[in-house]
């Protein structure tokens, strides 16, 4: 496993000048990432574990003038290329891992919060990530440029994706035609949500499901009808799939579109007699069994509670104090590889943050994570 990773990594330009190079590479990015593992937050973190699991490192790392100082960990990710880190990150993942057939990959934004510099006018850096749900694996990331928003960094992202035969979910913001066409492309079926921004599209739609399912008198019923009570909550959902709504006019230019779907959803909240009801649209490419996509919908939103909740609460990302774009990008990217490591453990049943508490107490524990991951 870190023989591939560190193959992967090994072919990165290496930002350095040349003859003052004390610290190899690709010994700086496996401490990094142990470090990360082990719940280090900072570069001076990173290098507090260093030197304190320097005997255990040089057991597979060279280290020919020790462990790196907090300031070289933190000059040399701020001097990293960004996109060829992320670059060589996705092709390490997809060269160890086979996605299934209709695997959901889902694509979504994650803002880090204090990553702002007023003093250099800088906003907030927002990075979208693909998210293999049924394997819980970070698949990439890409930045959104401050000047633009997700359409612009989704079509980068799946650049780096071997999406062959996958289903590739995406909010509102990424439902376009030409992401849609490109995912096609790609080899894989698209599943996008479609609101109200797509103007006659959407209208056309609604008119349409509101004719045939939400009217008195309606003629096409639920192919999936069910309740679910969480947390105070009780949710009835409602799912219905038209392959008619995908002729009509108004969608003639979405690249091999098949099925149209509308889930209603509506909601009760601890007993009150207030009854909140949403409809959401959706556009799909795929031929899969409805019950198939209702579910894939679902499994959407893993990529908010198994990535961006567990980033926020376990990471701490939101908290990150770092500035600099570059620094924060690839810093965001390495508790990514932690989280890939962490997850494809299966020898203990216990929670991320445990997981990653042993990772820093006991080494054999933390070679087992980052060498036996992804062979079982």
């Amino acid at each position: 496993m870190i023989e591939k990773l560190i193959e992967n990594f090994s072919t990165l330009n290496d930002p350095r000048c040349e003859g003052k190079v004390t610290h190899r590479l690709t010994d700086i990015i496996v401490i990094a990432i142990c470090a990360v593992i082990a719940c280090a937050e900072s570069w001076e973190d990173i290098a507090l574990y260093g030197r304190s699991k320097e005997t255990w490192l040089r057991g597979f790392l060279m280290l020919p003038n020790g462990i790196p100082s907090h300031d070289t960990f933190r000059r040399v990710f701020m001097l990293i290329d960004a996109d060829a880190f992320e670059t060589r990150f996705s092709a390490w993942v997809q060269g160890i891992v086979q996605l299934e057939k209709q695997e959901v990959i889902a694509i979504d934004g994650k803002t880090i919060r204090h990553s702002f510099d007023r003093k250099h006018e800088q906003a907030a850096l927002h990075l979208v990530s693909a998210w293999a749900s049924q394997q819980r694996l970070v698949l990439g990331q890409r930045l959104v440029d401050g000047k633009s928003n997700e359409i612009t960094a989704i079509p980068e992202l799946l650049e780096l994706l071997d999406l062959k035969q996958t289903l590739v979910t995406i909010d509102a913001m990424g439902c376009q035609k030409a992401i849609a066409q490109q995912i096609v492309e790609r080899g894989a079926d698209y599943l996008l949500g479609l609101k109200a921004n797509q103007g006659r599209a959407y209208a056309a739609v609604q008119t349409h499901f509101d004719h045939l399912c939400f009217q008195r008198g309606a003629t096409l019923g639920p192919i999936h009808d069910a309740f679910d009570e969480t947390h105070g909550r009780l949710v009835r959902r409602r799912v219905f799939i038209s392959s008619e709504a995908a002729m009509l006019p108004e969608l003639a230019q979405w690249a091999n579109l098949h099925t149209v779907l509308a889930i209603e959803s509506i909601r009760s909240i601890n007993g009150k007699n207030t009854v909140d009801s949403e409809i959401r649209y959706f556009l799909s490419s795929s031929t899969a069994d409805a019950p198939l996509l209702a579910q894939a919908i679902r499994q959407h939103w893993s990529i908010e509670n198994n990535l961006h909740w567990v980033l926020d609460v376990n990471f701490r990302e939101d908290d990150s104090r770092l500035r600099h774009p570059d620094a924060t990008r690839n810093m965001a990217l390495l508790r990514k590889i932690a989280i890939n490591l962490i997850s494809q453990d299966r020898s203990i049943k216990t929670s991320l943050r445990a997981k990653r508490k042993r990772a820093a107490w006991d080494n054999e524990y933390m070679k087992q994570l980052i060498f036996n991951c992804f062979m079982r």
